[in-house]
């Protein structure tokens, strides 16, 4: 079967939010964030749909990826250059479903999100907030899909690309792609190394 990349819209948030839940859901900076195994698919999902309700949609950076017959089995979630930070707007709209989310621990999850955005690059860039297939969709080529789309644009318009790997393994997979380890992002209390990973347009 083909793999067919599309914008997605709005009536895409339940699908595409549950799709990238199961694939955090071993995630090792979600794993930390989120401890409880019993809740923490539900909890992604929730934080998924929120991120692309009220922040990543207004950019136009959410694509999913769809076999022929328009099941979804990935999805990104970019941001385009100089819009990555969210607005004090966009970030009180979605403080109840943050607390939802996170509950105790949203005191924790802003000092994450507070070092991620310190060691974020000033440069002008597409970012790369989240890519991910589902179980059933893994090995079939939406991955691959998903990135080239975006990444296709940043070589035609001649812009970097911006990502943060929180799994070592996962930095060869980018490799492929242009991308290279540029920093290591240590998390406070003890958390895991996230990996920042900056990719030059190529044919620049």
């Amino acid at each position: 079967m083909g793999v067919h990349v599309r914008p997605a819209v709005r009536s895409d948030i339940p699908t595409l939010s549950a799709v990238l839940a199961e694939a955090f859901e071993d995630d090792p900076l979600m794993a930390w964030m989120l401890p409880d195994e019993d809740s923490r698919a539900e909890r992604l999902s929730k934080l998924f749909a929120a991120e692309a309700r009220y922040h990543h949609f207004a950019g136009g950076g959410v694509e999913v990826a769809t076999d022929d017959n328009g099941v979804i089995g990935g999805a990104t979630l970019w941001d385009p250059p100089g819009r990555w930070k969210q607005s004090w707007i966009s970030g009180l709209v979605s403080l109840p479903a943050m607390v939802r989310v996170f509950g105790r621990g949203l005191r924790h999850a802003a000092e994450v999100s507070s070092v991620l955005e310190g060691a974020h690059p000033n440069s002008p860039h597409w970012y790369l907030a989240t890519v991910g297939t589902g179980s059933a969709a893994r090995g079939g080529g939406y991955g691959k899909a998903l990135l080239n789309s975006r990444l296709e644009r940043c070589d035609r318009e001649h812009v970097d690309a911006y990502l943060e790997s929180s799994k070592v393994s996962n930095i060869p997979y980018y490799n492929r792609f242009g991308f290279e380890v540029t920093r290591d992002i240590v998390m406070p209390g003890g958390g895991p190394t996230i990996y920042a990973m900056m990719r030059q347009p190529r044919g620049a």
